[in-house]
């Protein structure tokens, strides 16, 4: 039977419109008839950025996707795709890193002779980025300098931001889907022993564990760390200062002490592929910063933003992922971790008989 699909011929330019590509680079110096060679560079870098963003945004909304559905099953393809498409996030992170050694082989004179030019444009009207930054789950409430934010993007973009806001972010889910791990039902503990001494009234395996931590803990240890804190972030005693749930946080730590098991290393390489994506994002916003210091030094940036020291507030305030950090203080070595029960252990391998 004869196929009636008829394949259109492409040809390369047509195929990635490189005739719009590559006519998108108009320097305002040029225009204006001033001798500024590095502001080409300059656009190709930042519309290289806005790609790269793009990208990342469709890799993102394909996670989140596979996120959104009331049952991930760990040993199904749909986890195994979230986690290759979160790496191939970590390795344009990386590109977006390196892409900053590529701009600063522009000095601040070469910079300068352009510079008035932007005006008032700014890298932060990148509606991608913040976009992408809300998607994450970075909060309106939660940003540096909030009301900036609604001085430099323009009403429509504010608007679009703020309904991102409203939706669940991949963050949210990501909690939801922790605190869905099936582990701490009773029937997988049967005859699981707790150390005397330990926690009363919680979870056997989280008394366990608790005690084994605080017995382990050295001098100076038990000067810094309060075990008052652990109840707090991990047994969600308390008033709480995390944006996750303590039982997403439990299990956070569950799957990061027994990431041996094969059930439990894609949920561990899905956590710290997102928790290196935190660094690599944290990474480039100080390069950015070192690099604004270094070509306009204390003025203002052509926003009229603060220049390097809002760079600085939001690198240190604009952790999505920083909770999962914080339960690294309570890893113990694998030697000590607590044998767990075998009714437990068969449902962590691939094959339960």
């Amino acid at each position: 039977m004869k196929n009636s699909y008829t394949q259109k011929e492409q040809y390369y330019g047509e195929y990635l419109g490189l005739d719009k590509i590559l006519e998108a680079q108009l320097p305002e110096s040029e225009a204006r008839g001033i001798d500024a060679h590095d502001e080409m560079l300059f656009i190709i870098i930042h519309q290289t950025y806005e790609l790269w963003f793009k990208q990342i945004m469709h890799e993102l909304n394909s996670i989140i996707d596979i996120f959104q559905a009331t049952s991930i099953n760990d040993n199904a393809p749909s986890l195994q795709i979230a986690v290759h498409r979160t790496n191939r996030i970590v390795e344009i992170w990386k590109l977006l890193v390196a892409q900053v050694d590529v701009l600063e082989t522009m000095t601040p004179m070469d910079f300068l002779d352009f510079r008035d030019l932007l005006t008032p444009a700014s890298g932060f009207q990148s509606v991608q980025f913040r976009e992408l930054e809300t998607k994450l789950g970075l909060k309106m409430e939660n940003r540096h300098e909030q009301r900036y934010y609604e001085h430099q993007l323009c009403p429509a973009h504010v608007t679009q931001i703020k309904a991102l806001d409203d939706q669940e972010s991949f963050l949210d889910l990501l909690e939801q889907w922790l605190e869905r791990t099936p582990i701490w039902g009773l029937e997988n503990w049967g005859g699981f022993e707790v150390p005397e001494g330990a926690k009363e009234n919680i979870h056997p395996f989280w008394a366990t564990y608790r005690h084994t931590f605080e017995s382990g803990l050295v001098s100076e240890e038990l000067a810094a760390i309060e075990m008052s804190d652990f109840d707090r972030l991990i047994l969600g005693e308390g008033e709480q200062n995390t944006r996750l749930s303590a039982a997403s946080l439990q299990a956070a730590l569950f799957i990061t002490l027994y990431r041996d098991y094969p059930l439990m290393q894609m949920p561990y390489q899905l956590l710290s592929k997102w928790l290196e994506i935190d660094e690599l994002m944290a990474t480039w916003r100080y390069r950015h910063m070192s690099m604004v210091r270094r070509m306009i030094g204390m003025r203002v940036g052509t926003g009229g933003s603060t220049g390097a020291s809002y760079l600085k507030g939001a690198m240190e305030k604009h952790h999505i992922f920083g909770d999962f950090t914080r339960i690294t203080t309570y890893l113990i070595p694998r030697a000590k971790l607590p044998k767990l029960p075998p009714v437990l252990e068969r449902k962590l391998l691939f094959t339960t008989v």
